[in-house]
């Protein structure tokens, strides 16, 4: 279609969209700039045009009516679409965003870096696991259909399709379709699905990194990625890449190992690594294997300590995690140690409750005195505290200063109805905000860390006992829509 595109220009499509700027185009479909109204502005938007074939159209348009009415912020919206007529040739046209820039725009001068590669897989497969998750797959992965609007990356969204359903794209195959869907490979219709989209992915994968793509068709593909590839993004590659549909990974498993959830292979090693025994996985670093005999040797002399000391040994409640090589190599006697020598972090939520010798002394006390009145009990036993003071004592904290997220508009506009998340925060006797955590996400990584960032932010008079500031904890609810944040605050303790 590109040879009849620049006459196009100024046409009007539908008696509603004028055709502004030719952008780009394929041997089936042409995009081009136009405006959309929305209230009394007047946004730029784009314009795709696309060859109708008869037998075909309604279930194309089927497609995009569908793609329209999902919610994700790594997305791109699609407003419109419809048939029309240009030049006596009958059309489809869907109008969308407009990106600023694609990925396939930036590889010709240079490749991603680490950094980049891992924002732009983290984006990408947040975004497939949310089309898997509905049946749908996008079946167009590749560099010219991952885009930008600012700092926001998004997938192209007007090619999705329910995973089965038959390929039925015009013109041929390209680099990244998977060898499954190539012709000269199967005699079978060839279907759509979410392993189609994870080869794409791969071929992607290394193609951002490298500047170039791999061999696509070879019999043992895995052998042919480039060595240079670092890790994570070798054995994700690796996975992504296998010829039968069913030795590939899930987007699950991808973002595990992005994520270092899924524990490094040793170098070099065959993908897909066969399952091993603990003693047979990759060696720990020098320093550690130096170190394995402290550990157990301070065990046991913590395990002669506790027949001493008691019950005192469980009353700790700050378990920092093991790191990840710990948690496959180390035995089970060093966290016992790190949990009785680490400091602990006072966190109210968790006050161990007093046992029935303490209830009962403290029920014999006519005029109980507050702990906090002694300052070397306070440092002892902060959590203790609120136990043993009467209710009455307790004065609520308040909100100093609330921080709304940061939302770009172009996110903004891809929520249908309302997207909540909800943000714990541990609160210090000053009021300032010690630590956040997400207690429920919602839908979508990019609110939820935008309410996360936001949370941390957060100054607040704190809660006191008997006129002193005491740790306290609340809940943020988030709730986002296309017309605004708003936020719930709720203090949980003490």
């Amino acid at each position: 279609m590109s040879q009849t595109s620049k006459p196009r220009e100024g046409q009007l499509v539908d008696g509603r969209f004028l055709l502004l700027r030719y952008l780009g185009g394929s041997e089936h479909s042409d995009v081009f700039l136009t405006e959309i109204h929305e209230g009394e502005r007047l946004l730029k938007a784009a314009i795709k045009l696309v060859a109708a074939v008869g037998e075909n159209d309604e279930l194309q348009l089927s497609r995009w009516r569908l793609a329209a009415g999902l919610s994700d912020p790594h997305l791109i919206p699609l407003f419109d679409m419809g048939r029309c007529e240009l030049g006596g040739g009958p059309l489809l046209y869907v109008v969308m965003e407009c990106a600023e820039e694609n990925l396939a725009q930036i590889l010709p001068d240079r490749a991603l870096t680490p950094a980049e590669a891992r924002e732009m897989l983290d984006s990408v497969l947040d975004v497939l696991a949310y089309l898997h998750g509905k049946g749908l797959v996008h079946g167009h992965i590749k560099p010219t259909n991952i885009m930008a609007n600012g700092d926001l990356l998004k997938l192209s969204s007007d090619g999705l399709c329910r995973a089965g359903e038959l390929l039925g794209r015009p013109g041929r195959p390209d680099a990244y379709d998977s060898p499954e869907n190539a012709p000269e490979a199967i005699a079978s219709p060839q279907t759509m699905s979410p392993a189609g989209d994870v080869w794409s992915l791969g071929m992607t994968l290394v193609e951002t990194m490298t500047q170039k793509l791999p061999v696509a068709r070879a019999a043992e593909q895995q052998e042919l990625l480039p060595q240079s590839l670092p890790e994570p993004f070798l054995e994700i590659a690796r996975h992504c890449l296998q010829r039968r549909p069913q030795d590939r990974w899930t987007i699950a498993q991808i973002a595990d190992r992005l994520q270092n959830r899924i524990p490094a292979p040793a170098a070099h090693a065959p993908a897909p690594p066969p399952p091993r025994p603990a003693a047979a996985r990759p060696a720990r670093p020098p320093a550690m294997r130096q170190r394995y005999g402290i550990p157990v040797i301070a065990g046991i002399v913590l395990l002669l300590v506790a027949a001493v000391a008691g019950p005192r040994l469980f009353h700790g409640h700050s378990e920092p995690p093991p790191s990840p090589s710990a948690t496959l190599v180390l035995p089970q006697v060093p966290p016992a140690a790190k949990q009785v020598t680490q400091p602990q972090r006072e966190r109210p939520t968790k006050t161990p409750k007093p046992s029935a010798v303490e209830k009962e002394k403290n029920s014999e006390r006519r005029t109980p005195e507050p702990a906090l009145a002694h300052p070397e009990t306070q440092r002892e036993e902060p959590t203790e505290t609120v136990a043993k003071l009467p209710a009455g004592a307790v004065v609520h904290g308040e909100v100093a200063q609330q921080v709304l997220p940061e939302v770009l508009e172009s996110a903004r506009n891809t929520i249908r109805g309302t997207v909540k998340v909800k943000v714990n925060v541990d609160v210090d006797r000053s009021g300032n905000v010690e630590g956040a955590d997400l207690e429920s996400p919602g839908p979508s990584k990019y609110f939820a860390r935008a309410a996360l960032q936001a949370a941390q932010q957060w100054k607040f008079k704190p809660a006191n006992i008997a006129g002193r500031g005491v740790l306290s904890s609340w809940t943020l609810r988030f709730e986002f829509t296309r017309d605004g944040t708003r936020v719930t605050p709720t203090q949980e303790s003490p």
